[in-house]
């Protein structure tokens, strides 16, 4: 059920990724609304409440935000919007307090700052495509490369307190995976530097898997297998895409400080 998933989700994801523009921008905030309502359940189990709803509207306007001022801006507001449901009194969910409250808000600058650097990314008119493909198929190539070397050796535990089934073995099965589908990408792709995207295919695999690892502990944390069923054998969405929330930003960081004096594409 898992290979069928990502069988029929990965092409899809290739097409819209091809389109861009609004149809990337809209699949983006889809994304983002499904994510804000698997944290909010999360932390607040039951039927949605106030949290989910502010929550949603803080991304809306972080996106809008994002389209009419730039990612700077966007990025301001979330980490904003996020304070003032934490701190503020009756800005956050009803029945949460302290720490939860907390947790719950920040769910608002982690969502959001992965969708704004994807579309920054996606919003580059020479390279946008390439980077975003580049990013996807590091971060999938991690995720396979840990599951079938995690699988096949075995051996001691990353972090047994947080994700008892993940081995070292796998984490660098998994960044050997992203090296070297990041560099393949490269290459094929006929990037000026491939030795440096291979690189920067294992930093994304590192922290892919840095990712997949601060959602385990939220899970743990509040008593919970999955962020939800909505991808038959992934789980949730947030399943799905932990990883790739923490590696766009850093890819976009790279990109912005770097990028034009690498001449990497």
């Amino acid at each position: 059920m898992r290979a069928l998933s990502a069988l029929v989700l990965g092409p899809l994801v290739l097409g819209v990724v091809y389109a861009g523009g609004w149809l990337f921008f809209a699949a983006v905030a889809l994304g983002a609304v499904l994510a804000v309502r698997e944290w909010v359940r999360m932390i607040a189990p039951g039927p949605l409440g106030r949290s989910f709803h502010l929550s949603c509207a803080a991304i809306g306007l972080v996106l809008g935000i994002d389209v009419l001022a730039g990612p700077v801006w966007g990025l301001a507001a979330a980490f904003g919007l996020s304070l003032v449901m934490g701190l503020v009194p009756g800005g956050g969910s009803e029945g949460l307090r302290g720490n939860d409250r907390l947790v719950a808000a920040f769910g608002i600058p982690y969502v959001g700052l992965s969708c704004v650097t994807l579309i920054w990314l996606r919003g580059d008119p020479r390279i946008g495509l390439i980077l975003i493909v580049f990013l996807f198929l590091t971060v999938w190539a991690n995720d396979i490369g840990a599951y079938i070397v995690g699988r096949a050796i075995g051996g001691p535990r990353l972090a047994p307190s947080i994700s008892p089934a993940k081995t070292w073995a796998g984490f660098y099965g998994g960044v050997v995976a992203g090296a070297l589908v990041g560099g393949a990408v490269a290459l094929a792709w006929g990037s000026g530097a491939p030795l440096v995207a291979a690189a920067l295919g294992a930093v994304l695999a590192v922290v892919g898997q840095g990712g997949d690892l601060f959602e385990s502990a939220i899970k743990r944390r509040y008593n919970v297998k999955d962020s939800g069923g909505l991808i038959p054998g992934h789980g949730g969405v947030l399943d799905r895409i932990d990883g790739l929330m923490a590696a766009a930003p850093v890819l976009a960081l790279f990109q912005a400080l770097f990028g034009a004096s690498l001449g990497w594409w």
